[in-house]
């Protein structure tokens, strides 16, 4: 660890003009920055002075973290701040390094850093890892040509050029990921490239290197070096020093990662040059700060390029026809065949969805319609698909729905059921196209090539939406801005443009075939039309199934927690897979507010649920759900504004789950924690499903026994009281929900598995095919379904291979009843072994209604209490956890700032 403070001595300033704690403290003002987008954490401290637009530097901290960095961000925040006898109420603005590098390295320091600036009310500012770079370099007296090479990992980097001048730092290029070897070919120029220009060839003033960076010994080799040479840092060198040495001069390996000056010097120069203000806090809302990725995550990548090849295959089962290739039948199935089709509908009927080269007919044909003499071909649309620069999206309607106004609810039935009834048929998708959009992103701005939209469709946000998926692309591949021409008489369209925060900036002369002025227009990436990262909000759902809650509120609005809010008023979050959700709970143990954004759009055409995708989509809508929970809990509470200074204490899941995805919730929940000064609550997620029960039977007390089935667990739990569990028994290998899921893959019909599974089996019988109930008599408690699951997809494949249509009905209910004849069977033994008089479900298969039935009759049967958590509050809610969190508070369990997310917990041991 080394530490590098600078004190300085200037004038007092004014305090920031945001309504943040700062503002309210008085005295200097100051910006915290950290950055661990790599090995090493970078922590800055400065003062800012509003006159110069100047940031000076008080202190900073590098820390070797070794993958570490949740772990050890805020403790060290947390020293050099009382090191320098700074308050946290004396920061007036964050300042993030935003990448690119580790994707969960820039997501810990972005969510850290959006807590922080979300509980304190102040800016947050996004500033790039490698810019940071390039400033320490400056700052250490380097001048000249640089490029910054970071490491992407699968033999990649980010390759970044700069200019440094006697004026400061300039940027060449936009960031991008490049494999290490093509990346060392273009800085040696052996391409011919030479993108840097006629600028002056780079030199080393080695003393100033002596005198800018403690520590860093400049030696004999980069000091005596000649001038003409490319300058070399990033963390990339670790790994491919010697692919890159021929390229130029590697610097002092201490100028290779972020600095905390490189931080503060990065975000002076955007505040200079008016591209940042730290003290304004509503221009830098938190929710607006974005990792940059660069790339979109693997499964999309590979969506594309799979869509991008135009072979004749069914597009629901994955199997090519025999007539058109001449080929043997065979229509076995694999997890992995029923990929594309799960995109759901929206309300109006429409599904979203990358466009596929199967469709670039159906594109060319529209173009032809409404793009008049500029409509491209199909050869041309088809050209475009499987470049690595570019985002298509498709809009689709049910065959035979007529883009009416009216019907909303039936076409997007209509479009949902031409999708199931695919499954069983072997051609087409039952979808039409209904207009289309692509971009090109290019040196951080994304350009929009083709925007069409069917006639009969307009006027419904068709055209915004598309948009918005194009531009959710552009953004995770670098881009920050958006340009397009349009026809000058094309006033719809630029009313549209303007309408999503673009402007004109000029006419381009007889740009069309046919001569007509072509309109520039730019502006922000457009957002998608949802409440918060293209997610729409479930509110209240599980706060207004329980009795507990009924009359919370108080009639008149006061500022502040009125007086029927009981302290201590506890935010929960909970951020284990796909819902990013938030809960307030005062001291009675009333939820005061419920808020879950659910991604299951963004997972349902992959089948399943991506991990990267999860954690991106839970940065993005982190500070969305949490600012809508305060508002909905001040509404309740009858509050003009609860604001996160009112809270005793922050909670959040911690374990387990998808270890991406807590740590965005756990990294946010602590920084927010810190800069309120309250206390931080982690939460076992299992045990939130227990006390999920008590949303809807406020009385209920242990013991009892549990049942716990959800995609990644199925367990029986004895719960002896709270905080005192028992795993009776367990699966051996797949859970049920996850059964549900993989059966409903194989049959195409979507995802999540299990309602559509239960709906499906409502109409089949469920005495139709014996599929075999694994582990019935045992006579243990232990759980498989890998067998049942493995038995379905033999089913569906053998009557593939006779030539017989598959009764998806019989399936499904056949399937259904197998799960639930072994679940009740091993319930009620359990219930005999341990003599509990009380029966309880917890997890997202809890809200199954033939299993619940089916718990029903058996308590009914043995004499036994039933206690079910609401529907609303089966799956995944922050609600439980804050119920959870509220009976740690009162027992004083809290968690360190060191405290990290795990991908396992064992509900048995205490925490």
């Amino acid at each position: 660890m080394t530490d590098n403070a600078s004190l300085t001595n200037d004038a007092p300033v004014r305090g920031g003009e945001s309504d943040g704690c700062a503002a309210q403290a008085g005295g200097p003002s100051y910006v915290l920055a950290f950055d661990t987008a790599n090995e090493v954490i970078a922590i800055g401290l400065g003062r800012l002075v509003p006159e110069a637009l100047e940031v000076a530097a008080v202190a900073s901290r590098q820390i070797v973290a070794h993958r570490q960095s949740n772990t050890q961000l805020l403790p060290a925040v947390d020293e050099l701040l009382a090191q320098q006898g700074v308050a946290r109420e004396q920061i007036a603005c964050v300042c993030v390094g935003r990448g690119p590098g580790s994707f969960t390295g820039v997501r810990i320091a972005m969510a850290t850093a959006k807590g922080i600036a979300s509980a304190l009310e102040v800016g947050l500012v996004g500033v790039s890892t490698l810019e940071a770079v390039a400033w320490g370099a400056w700052d250490a007296g380097v001048r000249g040509a640089l490029a910054v090479v970071a490491d992407a990992m699968r033999k990649e980097v980010y390759p970044v050029r700069f200019r440094l001048g006697d004026d400061g730092v300039a940027r060449l290029e936009a960031d991008r990921v490049v494999k290490a070897d093509l990346a060392a070919q273009e800085l040696r120029g052996d391409e011919g490239t030479d993108d840097l220009g006629p600028a002056p060839l780079p030199t080393v003033d080695s003393a100033l290197v002596r005198e800018g960076v403690a520590g860093v010994a400049v030696g004999e080799e980069t000091s005596a070096a000649g001038e003409g040479r490319l300058l070399l840092a990033g963390d990339g060198l670790v790994k491919y020093r010697e692919l890159f040495e021929p390229c130029g001069e590697v610097l002092p390996e201490a100028l290779w990662t972020p600095t905390g000056e490189g931080l503060l010097m990065a975000l002076q120069a955007a505040w200079r040059c008016g591209d940042a203000d730290p003290l304004d806090a509503a221009r830098h809302n938190p929710a607006f700060a974005l990792p940059v990725y660069t790339r979109l995550s693997d499964a999309e990548e590979n969506e594309r390029i799979r869509l991008a090849k135009n072979d004749p295959k069914n597009l629901t089962s994955g199997v090519q026809p025999v007539d058109e290739a001449g080929l043997r039948r065979d229509q076995r199935t694999t997890m992995n065949d029923t990929a594309i089709l799960n995109a759901r509908a929206d309300e109006a009927g429409i599904v979203y969805k990358p466009l596929d080269a199967a469709h670039a007919c159906d594109v060319a044909a529209m173009e032809a319609q409404v793009m008049g003499s500029d409509a491209w071909s199909e050869a041309l649309v088809a050209d475009e698909l499987p470049r690595a620069d570019r985002s298509w999206w498709a809009a689709y309607a049910a065959e035979g729905s007529d883009g009416s106004a009216s019907g909303g609810r039936a076409q997007a039935s209509q479009a949902v059921d031409g999708v199931r009834k695919s499954a069983s048929r072997a051609e087409g998708d039952g979808l039409r196209l209904v207009g289309y959009a692509g971009g090109l992103v290019v040196d951080g701005q994304v350009q929009i090539l083709k925007v069409g939209v069917d006639p009969a469709w307009r006027r419904r946000g068709i055209a915004g939406e598309l948009l918005g998926r194009v531009a959710e692309d552009a953004r995770a591949l670098g881009a920050s801005r958006c340009s397009l021409e349009v026809r000058r008489s094309n006033e719809g369209a630029q009313a549209l443009y303007r309408a999503l925060g673009m402007e004109s900036l000029g006419v381009r002369p007889h740009y069309y075939s046919d001569r007509e002025d072509a309109v520039i227009m730019k502006g922000p990436l457009p957002a998608a039309s949802r409440d918060v990262a293209g997610m729409r909000l479930q509110v209240d759902a599980a706060r207004s199934s329980s009795a507990a809650f009924a009359g919370a509120g108080a009639p008149d609005e006061v500022d502040g927690p009125s007086p029927a809010a009981e302290h201590p008023l506890i935010l929960a979050i909970e951020s284990s897979c796909d819902e990013t959700a938030a809960s307030i709970v005062d001291g009675a143990g009333a939820l005061v507010s419920d808020v879950v954004a659910s991604q299951i759009d963004f997972h349902a055409r992959f089948g399943g649920v991506v991990p990267e995708i999860a954690s991106r989509k839970h940065i993005e809508a982190i500070c969305g759900v949490c600012d809508e929970c305060l508002d909905v809990a001040a509404r309740n509470l009858g509050a003009s504004r609860l604001r996160w200074r009112d809270l005793d204490a922050v909670a959040v899941t911690y374990a387990p789950g998808l270890v991406g995805a807590l740590v965005v919730g756990v990294a946010f929940a602590k920084g927010a924690a810190w800069a309120l000064d309250v206390p931080f609550i982690g939460v076992n997620h299992l045990e939130g499903h227990l006390y999920a029960n008590k949303i809807g039977f406020p009385d209920f007390q242990p013991p009892a026994v549990v049942s716990l089935v959800s995609g990644g667990n199925t367990m029986l739990v004895s719960m002896e009281d709270w905080g005192r569990y028992r795993v009776l028994g367990a699966t051996i290998d797949d859970a049920v929900g996850e059964a549900f899921d993989k059966v409903a893959k194989a049959l195409g019909l979507g995802y999540p598995g299990g309602p559509v599974i239960s709906r499906m089996a409502a109409q089949g019988n469920p005495d139709a095919i014996a599929f075999p109930r694994a582990l019935m008599h045992s006579h243990d408690l232990r759980f498989s379904l890998s067998g049942l699951k493995t038995a379905v997809v033999t089913y569906i494949n053998n009557e593939r291979a006779a030539g017989q249509p598959l009764s998806v009905p019989d399936i499904c209910a056949s399937f259904q009843q197998a799960v639930v004849d072994v679940q009740v069977k091993k319930a009620a033994d359990a219930l005999r072994q341990t003599g509990a008089r009380t029966f309880c479900l917890g997890g997202g298969v809890a809200a199954n209604p033939v299993l619940r039935a089916a718990y029903e009759a058996m308590c009914a049967k043995m004499g036994v209490r039933l206690v079910m958590p609401p529907l609303s509050a089966c799956g995944d809610n922050a609600g439980m956890i804050a119920l959870v969190a509220l009976d740690r508070f009162r027992d004083g369990k809290f968690f360190a700032l060191d405290a990290d997310a795990f991908a396992h917990a064992n509900l048995e041991e205490p925490y």
